[in-house]
């Protein structure tokens, strides 16, 4: 049983008690939806189920991530990253057969970037795919002496290794993180926080938007984001980083900052794929998740968010 599950979990009664509130929260979202879908079965009830169907996939992932055994838990992580990088390279339109063996370099990329995670190489783990991988990946696709589109080929790959792979490592990289005196909650606790606060700033903004949304910010790209949801979602996650602030070593005001920086993020990073699948004529990354599509569909927010809460609470506490 110790193998399954961190001694320390029993003992930690920070990540019961988050625990136990996403569960009610879910429990309580799904009988509510189900509940209004059989008096008012309009489109917008529809999509809360569906949405509310993913966050049960959702929380059940990271959940078990935090009572795992570590190094399982990296691994759930590699795989993540992996099935998000399948799903934008298989939607992209722009990649050449050409760009195969690059492609193959980039799934390579995935377990060396999670082991270093695993391991807490910090410095390995911040330039192993900015620089290294950046560098090796152009030098590939040269080397195969098709240069018609390659400038475009060296932008995409990287791009999308960061994104998929770069951005969720910072997650796992959590549970690495070294024990600081007063602060029961860990690395675990920071994994809850800022998965919980992400998925919920995405609930906050479409629920806002649904009530009171009328200006759009960037119609093009998203037409249901508006304003109004945006600013109501910033301010209910600002509120609720304020009251479960017991899952870090934050202050008042740096857990009210952390909340305006992952409602700020998590739109942003939003946003980005959603450019990315209309760009290629797409409304879902992929189906992996019946009714509501694909990984990256449900992980987007948190490619932003996740390497900004990372360094700033790495450099807040955890830097020499």
């Amino acid at each position: 049983m110790n193998y399954f599950f961190s001694s320390r979990f029993s003992e930690n009664q920070e990540v019961i008690t988050i625990i136990s509130i996403i569960l009610g929260v879910l429990v309580f979202a799904t009988l509510l939806f189900y509940a209004l879908g059989r008096f008012y079965p309009i489109p917008k009830i529809n999509e809360l189920k569906q949405r509310t169907r993913s966050w049960w996939v959702m929380a059940t992932l990271f959940i078990l991530a935090t009572v795992l055994h570590p190094m399982i838990s990296f691994v759930a992580f590699g795989l993540l990253s992996f099935v998000a990088f399948r799903e934008l390279t298989s939607i992209s339109k722009n990649i050449r057969p050409e760009d195969r063996k690059a492609i193959f370099w980039c799934y390579l990329a995935i377990p060396v970037q999670y082991f270093l995670a695993y391991k807490g190489y910090y410095n390995l783990f911040t330039i192993f795919i900015p620089i290294i991988m950046f560098v090796w990946i152009p030098f590939v696709l040269v080397v195969r002496g098709e240069t018609v589109e390659i400038s475009r080929s060296m932008s995409i790959l990287p791009t999308q290794l960061m994104f998929t792979v770069f951005s969720i490592s910072h997650l796992a990289y959590l549970l690495s993180l070294p024990e600081l005196q007063g602060f029961n909650s860990g690395g675990r606790g920071l994994l809850l926080y800022i998965v919980f606060l992400t998925e919920m700033n995405d609930v906050f903004q479409f629920t806002w938007g649904s009530l009171l949304g009328k200006r759009k910010i960037v119609a093009t790209v998203s037409p249901n984001k508006t304003w109004e949801g945006f600013l109501g979602g910033m301010l209910t996650t600002v509120l609720v980083s304020y009251f479960i602030r017991f899952l870090t070593p934050f202050s008042i005001t740096e857990s009210l900052v952390t909340g305006l920086l992952i409602a700020c993020t998590g739109f942003v990073g939003d946003v980005i794929v959603s450019a990315i699948k209309r760009d290629n004529g797409r409304k879902d990354t992929g189906t992996i998740i019946p009714g509501h599509g694909g990984i990256l569909d449900r992980i987007d927010s948190l490619a932003i968010s996740a390497p900004i809460f990372f360094y700033w609470v790495y450099n807040l506490y955890y830097a020499v």
